[in-house]
Parts: C-alpha cells; sequence; structure tokens
C-alpha cells in the first residue's frame, strides 16, 4: 500500500514526524507531500521545506518527499497512492480531517487513515511553532532531530 502525508509542513515538526514513524509500518511506501499555495503566505519556501524534509528522512527507502499544489486526491493518483494518512490532535481537526476525508473519497477514492497525535505532542503545531519564531523563542524541542 502506497500511502501519502501531505500538509503545508512549515515548519516540518515532531508531531509531523511522529505520524511519519508510526505510518511506516503500515504501508510499502509513504510520498510525504508538501502542499504549495500561491494564496498562502509561508515562512519557508516549498523548495526549503521539501529539502528539509528529505534530509530528515535520506536513510528512511520507504519515505519520499514531493511538492505538489493541485488536489489532495489528483496527488495521490499521481504518485499511486489509495490511502491519505492524516494526524489529528483535537476535536477541532477531527472535523475538519473528516470532512476532507468524505470528499478526498467522493472525488477521488481514496480512502483516509486517522492518526490520533501522541498527547505529549498534541499541543505541536506549526502555526504555533511559527508564532514563537515570531516572537524570537528557541524552537529546537518542536523540531526533529536530523
Amino acid at each position: 500500500m502506497i500511502a501519502i502525508f501531505t500538509g503545508s509542513f512549515d515548519p516540518f515538526t515532531i508531531g509531523h514526524d511522529d505520524i511519519v514513524r508510526r505510518t511506516l509500518p503500515l504501508c510499502s511506501s509513504l510520498v510525504i507531500g508538501v502542499g504549495h499555495n500561491e494564496r498562502k503566505q509561508y515562512m519557508h519556501t516549498v523548495e526549503e521545506r521539501v529539502e528539509a524534509i528529505r534530509r530528515l528522512y535520506a536513510d528512511e527507502p520507504k519515505v519520499s518527499v514531493e511538492a505538489y499544489s493541485d488536489l489532495t486526491v489528483d496527488f495521490a493518483k499521481r504518485v499511486g497512492a489509495t490511502v491519505i494518512v492524516k494526524g489529528v490532535r483535537n476535536i477541532k481537526d477531527f472535523e475538519y480531517e473528516r470532512e476532507q476525508a468524505e470528499l478526498n473519497r467522493r472525488l477521488g477514492g481514496v480512502e483516509t487513515l486517522l492518526l490520533f497525535a501522541d498527547p505529549a505532542l498534541a499541543s505541536v503545531s506549526s502555526s504555533a511553532v511559527r508564532e514563537l519564531v515570531h516572537f524570537g523563542r528557541d524552537i529546537k524541542e518542536y523540531l526533529p532531530k536530523p
């Protein structure tokens, strides 16, 4: 089974890394899709985000990393994925991902696998890390070790 794990990953956090590592035993390969939306402002370019994640998983043959800017179901089809993996931290995430899962199944026949966040990581989000950066705080503890 080929799975995709998608997001903007700006930045890629220890919470994202936890989802990747928990997904690997469940699939034959995992494509990390780094989303790019021209209407959004990012802290890092899509190329920088892709490269940082590639370096992180350089020794993991089951992981590949690609940028995409189209619909997630179209990206899934392009890479041959049958499953979209998403992490869920709270009820707000759950409701959003449930709606997306229904739409993705209807549009592209792709199933969604929800993994609940490790409770110790449930408060970690890219937006919170960006906020810490904005205020000059150290974010090392929220980023995966290379």
